[in-house]
């Protein structure tokens, strides 16, 4: 069974990392803080359309915040969408701001309907703990998704990742008979990979989403990641492989009776190519975040000795032992995908 820290220490983002932030236009001015969030009056469990509670609660403010709250809720959105043009404020307004105080970053979700069409979006305020941005900024980089995020101080202003939550999608979806099982074990394979090879953390099923896309002749699958908490913090090095959490046995059985040793390697390798060719394309940006993470301190000095030494034994590669931060770890995975693309 995997474990998860139960508090993760939260990181504030360094002078360095901020410049960096600055540099790719990720933070500007917003009108409001995840502080003046917290003052609401109470709040009431948000039951889903099955009757379930879904671990949020939808909060009420005081009458005299609320219009100017809403109001610069709504100039959130429009800076976030549009690119600061306020022409759509005027028909937007803000239906519901739900909070969570499952897990460790206790985000505010906001629920933006458009007034001539009632169609709905979302977005997440939460704090701006430096290895959660980490984590969004090697997804931006690495991933095949652009992520939309911004930072004003101590505020993180994070966009909603459409799909359904891998969970939900066992219960639900998993048993279509128009859903080719190979298919979904294919993503799942590749998934696995990509969070291993960033070493991003804790992905149980709730933690990520399946996009579903029906094709000509088929459904196509991606796996997408929502939480990125636990961005290189822990020290295990299985924490970072979705494969060894409980809550993802479905997956791995799926994979195991539908797929042979040699085609899992073949998708392992397709998707370290895939994450070897935006490095090169990237290479700027990543060498500017690759300056700012090498000296940050984004985890524990024993949790860094513990993954460096346990990436050392898996990759037969004593380096990762000599590695003293979280940065410098991540270097020696990425830099093994470069190496290996050049031979």
């Amino acid at each position: 069974m995997q474990e998860i820290s139960r508090k993760k220490i939260f990181f504030p983002l360094t002078p360095a990392f901020r410049n960096y932030l600055r540099l790719y236009e990720r933070e500007v001015k917003l009108p409001v803080s995840y502080e003046e969030l917290r003052y609401y009056e109470y709040g009431f469990p948000l039951i889903d359309k099955d009757g379930k509670d879904t671990l949020w609660e939808t909060v009420v403010y005081p009458q005299n915040m609320v219009g100017q709250l809403h109001a610069g809720l709504k100039r959130i959105y429009s800076i976030f969408k549009a690119g600061g043009d306020q022409a759509a404020e005027e028909h937007l307004h803000i239906e519901r701001i739900d909070y969570c105080t499952f897990g460790n970053s206790h985000p505010f979700r906001i629920k933006v309907v458009n007034n001539y069409n009632e169609v709905y979006d979302y977005f997440y305020v939460k704090v701006a703990d430096a290895s959660r941005i980490y984590g969004l900024e090697l997804e931006h980089i690495l991933s095949p998704y652009w992520m939309s995020y911004l930072i004003d101080g101590n505020t993180l202003i994070e966009e909603h990742i459409a799909g359904v939550p891998g969970d939900q999608f066992v219960t639900g979806y998993l048993q279509r008979p128009e859903f080719n099982p190979k298919r979904i074990a294919k993503e799942f394979v590749k998934f696995n990979e990509r969070c291993f090879v960033r070493l991003l953390g804790d992905m149980r099923s709730y933690n990520f989403v399946f996009d579903i896309t029906p094709d000509f002749d088929d459904v196509q699958f991606r796996i997408r990641a929502i939480d990125f908490d636990q961005q290189f913090y822990e020290g295990k090095k299985t924490l970072y492989m979705p494969q060894f959490f409980k809550e993802n046995r479905v997956f791995v059985e799926l994979a195991m009776q539908h797929l042979n040793a040699e085609v899992v390697k073949q998708y392992q390798q397709e998707e370290r190519s895939l994450i070897a060719r935006r490095l090169k394309v990237q290479r700027h940006r990543i060498k500017d975040l690759r300056d700012v993470i090498m000296t940050d301190r984004v985890s524990l000095p024993e949790k860094i000795q513990q993954l460096g030494d346990e990436l050392a034994q898996h990759y037969e590669d004593p380096v990762f032992s000599k590695c003293r931060t979280m940065g410098e770890i991540i270097e020696r995975s990425l830099k093994r995908l470069l190496v290996k693309s050049l031979r």
